[in-house]
């Protein structure tokens, strides 16, 4: 297969670096594909990228919500036509597993078909107005340019979820996705050209982050930033836009706890947290990372979760029946095996720990799906985010001790309880500190339609998706007509 020489998209245009510098974007099931090379960035192109935008917002946002419906509703049925193809495609630059990868460009269709119809949404109210035969209502009405930078592990939903708003409620955008999944973003940026998108108001920015991020936010004319990935990155991003007085909305990863009590269904238990903790190799930010067990229970339940974490096939991600799939990097790999190396320390390795390099896997970053039991509360890989398959065991009493340990990190993404107690399920959706909670369900995921987001380190306390995502991707206005005379 021959690597191809990716651009930018910027004001209608593919722009072909001149720049000798290039990265390869690797195949993580077998690293001997270099599937394309990435440009660095050529000087100047955020700031081109970002007067298309600014130069594109005015037609934009003058452009109707039905003409706006229509463009994404087009968007949304290229989408669907390419399913195959960009499904493979995340499966092969990102290492999703198969099947999940095309249930993402599902997910991205649904997406898009969502915020097609919030373009004819209302978008204001009317409020009575204290002086007699006066008019008082609010519109809402979009920022301008947006950034929008978003991670490599959900190429296609997390862009969209972004993307999409922004568009139907009248921004223009400047993306820059993770450099590791710039083919797919090329070719997402693709499906917006073929459905008539006006040029100018998506542009796309590949290379590092490192290098284009900070040039990115602090443009003058960009009035808002949308940002998923690490909360270290994001605490920087919210003081550059808190500086400028931009709207930011960050969401920055979990710790996600599942609590399995005494009296729960076991055995949905466990294949719910296994399939929580190591499905695409535990790389969401939703991923189950900790369990935490009653004492009475503990033994067995490891026993089922081992047996169900064993029955997940590690393979390469282009596999059919592939569950778990590669690390992401190199780098990824190496922070899993240290994180692994650590919990010898401070729990007991019962399963995996070990790099995983037979037969099909030697060419890629495969890692043994790990399982840790004995592991205090406070032990670095209870606390910190591995982004890996590795799952820690932890011990409660009870139900407020389960809850208080849950709640003892600085996330609060995701979380899930399972009991058959509705008095205990009551009591841990008040107390539990996270931004999504589930009762019988494993912590990935969440509806196309519904708000997303998380407490703590989680996120800047905004929400994306849903109905929420109008709050970010518009400001209010407010006015009041009187009579003349």
């Amino acid at each position: 297969m021959k690597s191809e020489l990716l651009a930018h998209y910027v004001a209608g245009e593919w722009l072909k670096s001149n720049d000798d510098q290039w990265s390869d974007d690797l195949n993580p099931s077998d690293t001997t594909q270099v599937l394309a090379r990435v440009p660095q960035g050529p000087s100047g192109v955020v700031e081109r990228a970002t007067e298309a935008a600014h130069g594109a917002f005015a037609g934009w946002r003058a452009l109707s919500g039905p003409a706006r419906s229509e463009i994404l509703y087009r968007a949304a049925n290229a989408l669907a036509e390419r399913r195959q193809e960009i499904g493979t495609l995340v499966a092969q630059e990102v290492g999703k597993p198969l099947g999940e990868a095309l249930g993402e460009a599902d997910r991205g269709v649904a997406i898009l078909r969502y915020f097609a119809s919030e373009s004819v949404h209302p978008n204001g109210q009317v409020i009575p107005a204290q002086l007699a035969g006066s008019l008082q209502f609010t519109l809402r009405q979009p920022l301008g340019p947006v950034a929008v930078i978003s991670p490599w592990n959900f190429p296609v939903a997390i862009p969209l979820w972004k993307i999409a708003p922004a568009l139907a409620y009248g921004n223009t955008v400047v993306w820059k996705p993770a450099e590791v999944a710039s083919l797919t973003a090329v070719r997402l940026a693709e499906v917006f050209v073929s459905a008539g998108l006006p040029s100018g108001v998506l542009n796309l920015v590949l290379g590092k982050g490192s290098s284009l991020g900070n040039t990115l936010i602090s443009q003058e004319a960009i009035r808002g930033i949308t940002f998923t990935g690490s909360d270290s990155v994001g605490m920087g991003i919210a003081e550059v836009a808190a500086r400028r007085n931009v709207k930011y909305q960050l969401e920055m990863g979990g710790k996600n706890a599942a609590i399995v009590l005494g009296d729960a269904d076991m055995k949905q238990a466990a294949k719910l947290v296994a399939a929580g903790a190591m499905r695409f190799a535990g790389q969401k930010c939703t991923a189950t990372s900790r369990v935490i067990v009653t004492n009475d229970i503990a033994d067995s339940f490891v026993d089922l979760l081992k047996q169900e974490i064993q029955a997940l096939p590690l393979q390469p991600a282009t596999e059919s029946s592939s569950a778990v799939g590669p690390l992401i990097t190199q780098d990824s790999l190496e922070k899993v095996a240290s994180y692994a190396q650590k919990s010898t320390q401070s729990g007991r390795v019962v399963l995996g720990g070990n790099y995983a390099r037979n037969g099909a896997l030697k060419n890629g970053y495969f890692f043994e799906p790990t399982l840790v039991v004995d592991v205090p509360p406070d032990a670095p890989v209870a606390q910190e985010e591995v982004f890996g398959p590795l799952l820690v065991v932890e011990l409660a009493h009870s139900i407020d001790e389960a809850i208080a340990i849950a709640n003892n990190t600085r996330y609060g993404l995701s979380v899930s309880l399972f009991t058959h107690d509705i008095n205990a399920s009551l009591e841990y959706i008040n107390a539990i500190e996270c931004g999504m909670v589930r009762v019988n369900g494993d912590t990935t995921g969440v509806d196309p339609h519904a708000p997303f987001g998380g407490m703590h380190n989680s996120s800047s306390h905004s929400r994306e998706q849903g109905t929420a995502a109008i709050d970010f991707f518009t400001e209010i206005k407010t006015i009041q007509i009187n009579r003349a005379g």
